[in-house]
């Protein structure tokens, strides 16, 4: 059997493990998966440091949903040689707009006031497709999920997306095979920003992945995962 490749695996915001429990537990006969653990950071390039540290020695795998696409690029610019391939789920090279600076800083008020639960509650709507609102399952992971980050690492992530730089400028310098991958009804980095960053980054394959929103890897997980083992061995 050929060597796997190291692959590490970044969360999104009030994201650990379980965003990438399909993945992990299904593409382990062509990568050796590793979920990164940035909680304990509060600024993207502290985060981009942990997950440096913690990644094998040599060259790697690295795909990161959401905030860990923000982690992601902060690498690409750190360590472009540890990376063999990149994968962008969900994402965007865009800074925040002032718009959702301010959903931010509203979300970060109600969790000083103490209404840490809330704030997941708030964010549903916003971190999968309608129709999935009503799925108990998924949703109760999701809010799980949130419960094992914790309020602490919810603030301190927060501080660290708000603080994070554009990075559209140095897209067209990634040179390794790149998969950038969206669910058409991703309202939080919606289809156009995701197609941005394909067409900036050379060779780039774009995937949409139909009926789901930001959480792709738990909306649709089998569909993401033969998309990345494909990212893995093409």
């Amino acid at each position: 059997m050929a060597e796997r490749i190291p692959l590490v695996l970044v969360p999104g915001l009030l994201c650990d493990g379980a965003l990438w429990r399909h993945q992990s537990e299904h593409l382990g006969e062509v990568a050796a998966p590793m979920v990164a653990d940035v909680s304990a950071r509060d600024t993207i390039a502290a985060m981009a440091q942990a997950v440096l540290e913690q990644a094998p020695p040599g060259p790697f795998a690295l795909a990161g949903l959401s905030m860990g696409g923000y982690i992601a690029f902060e690498i690409m610019r750190r360590a472009p040689e540890r990376v063999v391939r990149l994968a962008l789920l969900d994402t965007s090279a865009r800074p925040d707009t002032e718009e959702q600076r301010a959903r931010r800083h509203a979300l970060i008020d109600q969790c000083r006031l103490g209404d840490f639960k809330g704030v997941t509650t708030r964010l549903l709507p916003l971190l999968i497709h309608a129709d999935r609102l009503r799925d108990e399952a998924l949703t109760g992971e999701v809010m799980a999920m949130s419960v094992r980050v914790g309020k602490e690492a919810f603030l301190r992530s927060q501080a660290a997306i708000m603080g994070r730089p554009d990075s559209r400028a140095r897209l067209g310098e990634i040179r390794v095979p790149t998969l950038v991958l969206v669910g058409r009804e991703d309202v939080l980095t919606p289809l156009e920003v995701n197609r941005e960053m394909a067409e900036r980054i050379p060779r780039a394959k774009f995937v949409v992945v139909e009926g789901c929103g930001h959480l792709s890897t738990m909306e649709r997980p089998e569909a993401v995962t033969a998309v990345m083992r494909y990212w893995l061995q093409a």
